[in-house]
């Protein structure tokens, strides 16, 4: 068995094994956010952690701010993109080398539960910031260093491979504003905002915060990633 399909089966392994031990009751079958969970402490006690502050103006917010579209800055040779994707898909087959993904399987979207082909060029997978880029700007990153901005942008925690069409009607919002449709990822998707945020200092509006602990409300035994 090639190398990167023994390492999502034992991933899935593990996410089936920290839900049956944690008592959530949300599906396996979505990835979880930035890799394995269950280490990071309570996802509803981090919440009261997060500052609370009012949303800044967007002002000056572009896109180029955070730095090159998916750069390599973990060094590996390949763009930050095609690491979610091997990351995320499965039967992932390459273009040319073992950076360009050509094809793979998102077998259960998180956003959606769906089944999703992914064909390199005329895909309907999108890699989401699932902390959105415009939503930080507006919650403490105007003020970031142009590298801080790089690493939130291209942090594998922040993202996650998804349905493209779910991906664009989220935008830029924030637990108050939109959830997955997918009512079983939920849990999981609000704890990876509260731990990307926790990890660079985004604040929370005061409607936001309170969206995040009605969500974990009901599963208080969720991990922060």
């Amino acid at each position: 068995m090639p190398s990167y399909r023994r390492t999502s089966a034992l991933a899935a392994a593990l996410a089936a094994t920290v839900l049956i031990t944690s008592g959530c009751t949300e599906s396996p079958d979505g990835p979880p956010a930035g890799g394995a969970r269950g280490a990071g402490g309570s996802a509803l006690v981090a919440v009261d952690a997060l500052t609370v502050k009012g949303r800044a103006p967007k002002t000056g917010y572009e896109r180029e701010k955070f730095g090159r579209a998916w750069a390599d800055v973990d060094g590996n040779g390949c763009g930050t993109r095609d690491d979610i994707l091997k990351r995320d898909l499965a039967d992932v087959r390459f273009k040319d080398d073992r950076c360009k993904v050509a094809s793979g399987v998102l077998a259960h979207d998180p956003y959606t539960g769906d089944r999703i082909d992914f064909v390199r060029g005329r895909s309907k997978v999108d890699i989401d910031h699932v902390v959105a880029l415009s939503d930080a700007w507006q919650k403490g990153a105007q003020k970031w260093d142009a590298e801080k901005r790089r690493r939130f942008a291209n942090d594998p925690l922040n993202l996650l491979a998804v349905d493209s069409s779910a991906n664009r009607r989220k935008s830029d919002g924030d637990a108050a504003t939109w959830l997955p449709p997918y009512k079983g990822y939920r849990c999981t998707y609000v704890a990876a905002q509260v731990a990307v945020k926790k990890k660079y200092g985004v604040w929370v509006t005061r409607g936001e915060q309170e969206a995040m602990k009605k969500v974990l409300g009901r599963c208080p035994d969720q991990k922060l990633p």
